[in-house]
């Protein structure tokens, strides 16, 4: 604890109340740090004091501060209301919006401590992690988010006055059911222009319109006998196939769909592709936060600018945040990205500044350069979870975090031990737990990947199985039933890797969007 005296005249704040003058004042002390002694580069801000209820409602919408009209928003915010009022669960101190300016949600209940941690950790150090990594650069478009989503609310709005709720809700729910598997993993090619959406609708259509003619509207010949099917490249060059973004494949091809159902095809999937970098970059982003907040936090104690009492408030929230629960702890839900991200974010700092021989020989690029804030914002910039643990995990931070891998054969009776933090499990505990963090293990391959034009249509797909873990039974059925509506005849799931075959799933339209 520092000793140094502090005047009220040099603290920011001498209670837990605040008032606009006094977050205006936090917020400029807050930013000279992040800005002239961290080296933070942000979109501009924009501050939003909201109440609990205001929160409830963000949570509701996936934190958007607009978004189309659907049940399931509804359903999510009376869940969320009814365990916060039982004091069953706490809100968020903060929401921040990946756009430009870049929206920052505060509860109004907070503490003038809060507020400032609040401030570091989202307006500074998520703003600085959207703006500048690379995953965020190639796949969203910050400055256009917002008139995406209201263009977005406006025509679904339309269209529930000019088709009905109901047909309007229907579609919904199926694109909703399929959104997970409406992204695309690989940038280059599509790339999103949100600000063009409504300029481009027309051409869309009219584009659809040539496809769907020379797709279906033609009967197909039958194949001669013996023969190969001469058409068979161009049609799968029409279709696109194979495609794993399987909302981009149904908005594109779909032969019973009309214009404005795929338009809300491609608004969903749009805004599933949003929140894709946030995905892959889980455990950077909150520890880019977590960091910039516990960092900025100290400096203000060091300078005197927050007293004692707040400082230890920091301390007690911020070790609140990045508590890892053990293994047989009734709280444990995994790791906690924000207890890996901090501990990781630190250690670099450590080995830039004080190196061990373990560390200079492991990390020759960066130990004991003492540019700890430039390796740190080189790493927020152009990695994401699974490469910069390959990256970046040390022998340290596993040890201190207790990290070792288990193999669990199902042949084999018990639990083995497969790798610990010595010189060669190091090495194999790191690659298996950047594998936990890649996007592209954790969602199930499925790919479609044929249509049955010379026959009844049928949609065919396949889901590579990876480590033998095949899908849901029930899930997938009820997924695969959406699917079917949406296409419009049937459709036909295989579940295989390169050994074996584990099941064949099938659906027949219940009730086809027409």
């Amino acid at each position: 604890m520092s000793h140094q005296v502090k005047s009220k005249d040099t603290l920011l704040f001498s209670d837990h109340d605040w008032d606009f003058d006094m977050l205006s004042r936090i917020y400029g002390a807050v930013e000279k740090i992040a800005v002239d002694e961290m080296g933070l580069d942000t979109y501009r801000n924009q501050i939003e004091v909201i109440t609990a209820e205001q929160m409830l409602d963000a949570y509701a919408a996936t934190g958007m501060p607009l978004l189309y009209k659907h049940w399931s928003f509804g359903k999510q915010f009376l869940r969320n209301e009814t365990l916060y009022r039982k004091g069953w669960q706490g809100l968020a101190y903060e929401i921040v919006i990946n756009s430009d300016p870049c929206i920052v949600y505060i509860m109004e209940e907070n503490s003038a401590t809060m507020q400032a941690i609040v401030l570091a950790h989202a307006a500074f150090g998520h703003n600085h992690f959207f703006k500048n990594n690379y995953v965020f650069q190639q796949w969203t478009d910050a400055s256009a988010i917002l008139d995406y989503l209201a263009f977005a609310k406006a025509y679904i709005s339309s269209c529930e006055e000019r088709y009905g709720l109901e047909a309007v809700e229907r579609l919904i729910d199926a694109a909703h059911a399929l959104q997970h598997n409406g992204v695309h993993r690989y940038p280059g090619k599509h790339s999103l222009d949100l600000v063009a959406e409504q300029r481009r609708e027309i051409e869309r259509r009219e584009h659809a319109e040539r496809l769907y003619n020379d797709l279906w509207r033609t009967l197909p010949k039958p194949r001669a006998r013996g023969g190969r099917d001469l058409n068979e490249e161009r049609r799968r060059a029409l279709l696109g196939l194979p495609e794993e973004n399987i909302l981009y494949f149904l908005e594109k091809t779909a032969p019973r769909l009309a214009p404005w159902q795929r338009e809300i095809l491609r608004i969903v999937r749009q805004i599933a592709q949003y929140f894709y970098p946030q995905r892959q970059t889980k455990v950077m982003n909150e520890g880019c936060a977590t960091f910039t907040h516990h960092r900025i936090m100290t400096r203000l104690h060091e300078k005197g600018q927050i007293s004692d009492g707040a400082f230890l408030e920091f301390l007690q929230s911020h070790t609140n945040v990045v508590m890892q629960p053990e293994f047989d702890d009734r709280r444990y839900g995994g790791i906690n990205p924000y207890a890996l991200g901090f501990a990781m974010m630190q250690d670099i700092e450590r080995i830039a500044n004080e190196p061990t021989a373990e560390d200079r020989s492991l990390f020759p690029n960066f130990a004991g350069k003492e540019n700890a804030y430039d390796v740190l914002r080189d790493a927020w910039a152009n990695y994401r979870d699974e490469s910069f643990i390959l990256q970046f995990l040390s022998p340290e931070v596993i040890r201190k975090q207790r990290l070792f891998r288990l193999v669990d054969d199902p042949v084999e009776e018990d639990l083995v031990v497969a790798a610990i933090h010595d010189e060669d499990g190091y090495r194999e505990v790191r690659r298996s737990l950047a594998r936990q963090f890649d996007v592209a293990r954790q969602d199930p391959d499925i790919q479609v990947v044929d249509v049955d034009l010379k026959g009844d249509r049928r949609l065919l797909l396949r889901h590579h199985v990876v480590d033998g873990v095949t899908l849901e039974a029930g899930d997938a059925a009820r997924v695969l039933q959406h699917l079917a509506n949406l296409w419009g005849y049937g459709v036909r799931l295989v579940e295989e890797d390169d050994q074996r075959t584990y099941t064949t799933l099938e659906a027949e339209p219940a009730q086809a969007f027409a």
